[in-house]
């Protein structure tokens, strides 16, 4: 049987990058949302064994470092099924470019053999799988607006954001994110030299991160975002984890200022203090988004690519319109909320069905 299924991208509204834990990983929190861009991703069962990756961008790798063959391998393994998988992955979305299109093909992957084999995974197992695998692959396992806290694997069905017209722009470039935590981590010890050499806090921007109390980033996030969230957006209980049943209630008020509240409350990325600099041109196209009207504009991720929030969509379809002609690779889309999400991810049975 063939299956096929859109793998939807996300964007970061915030993060918040912790120090360096033992286990290697950052402490993280960040607002994860699910927007409308997509990839396509083909699941096969044929006779024998093994794994095979299918992908026409020569920048995907088709064999064991791919998130695919890695999602398939673990299914494989937990359920104790020897079969063959063909994996088919079309390209809609940018390598490296900070949307999470790897992982969200990985997470469609999973769900395609789980209707392929004939199978159903525990919502733990899929949990379990997708953080295995990596950090930001559980947010797919639930769609919309999503709280990742610890390295980011660990998620929270949030209130959906109402649909926001945003405009996407995908630049050519690369950044790789261990990279990106990298020139993080070389800042963090610069500051920290500079406190001990200096003995005075060394503050990044506006940030609450000062030396040696590392946690602040942390505890700015729990501060500033959330308090700004629960005014509008989480259940009388704050916030809840996946129930086993998979897809979590909806509840509470919209909020009509949601866009000038985000900027009001200064949300930032924190890696852009350390991609802009590598990238100016990056810190450019921000620039850019921001003059052609974009109400809050971040870079997604660890980028390359950056996003801007409209309160309109033909706002948003003229501001892509316009970069378009200037050479940005600039496109109009809007936020998915969870229940979209999973009406719209959708099981084909043959691709005729998903045209």
């Amino acid at each position: 049987m063939s299956i096929t299924l859109r793998s939807f991208a996300k964007s970061n509204s915030g993060l918040k990058i912790g120090p360096l834990r033992a286990d290697g990983f950052h402490e993280l929190r960040t607002i994860y949302q699910t927007i409308a861009l997509h990839d396509v991703v083909g699941v096969e069962i044929e006779s024998g064994e093994g794994i095979e990756i299918r992908c026409a961008d020569s920048r995907v790798p088709c064999n064991s470092r791919n998130t695919c063959w890695k999602i398939a391998e673990h299914v494989l393994k937990t359920t104790g099924i020897r079969r063959r998988v063909a994996i088919t992955i079309e390209k809609q979305l940018p390598v490296q470019g900070g949307l999470g299109a790897a992982s969200s093909d990985a997470v469609g992957t999973m769900l395609g053999l789980e209707h392929a084999l004939g199978i159903s995974l525990s919502p733990q197992d899929k949990l379990r799988i997708a953080a295995e695998v990596g950090s930001d692959l559980p947010l797919f396992l639930i769609g919309g607006t999503v709280l990742g806290v610890d390295r980011g694997q660990e998620v929270y069905a949030l209130q959906d954001f109402p649909e926001i017209p945003l405009v996407v722009v995908t630049p050519s470039i690369g950044v790789s994110t261990p990279k990106a935590f990298a020139r993080w981590d070389a800042l963090v010890e610069q500051a920290n030299t500079e406190e001990a050499i200096g003995g005075a806090a060394y503050e990044i921007g506006q940030s609450a991160l000062t030396v040696p109390n590392l946690a602040g980033t942390i505890k700015e996030f729990h501060q500033v975002v959330y308090a700004w969230w629960s005014k509008g957006f989480l259940s009388p209980s704050g916030m809840a984890k996946v129930p086993a049943s998979g897809v979590p209630a909806e509840g509470g008020d919209r909020a009509e200022t949601l866009l000038l509240d985000l900027v009001r409350a200064g949300i930032e990325n924190d890696f852009e203090r350390v991609v802009f600099p590598e990238y100016p041109e990056l810190r450019e196209v921000k620039n850019v988004l921001q003059r052609e009207g974009a109400l809050y504009a971040s870079l997604s991720g660890s980028g390359s690519s950056l996003y801007g929030l409209f309160d309109s969509p033909h706002a948003a379809e003229t501001a892509a319109m316009r970069m378009r002609a200037e050479g940005h690779a600039a496109m109009a889309t809007r936020t998915v909320g969870r229940a979209e999400y999973w009406a719209a991810t959708c099981v084909y049975a043959d691709r005729s069905d998903s045209e």
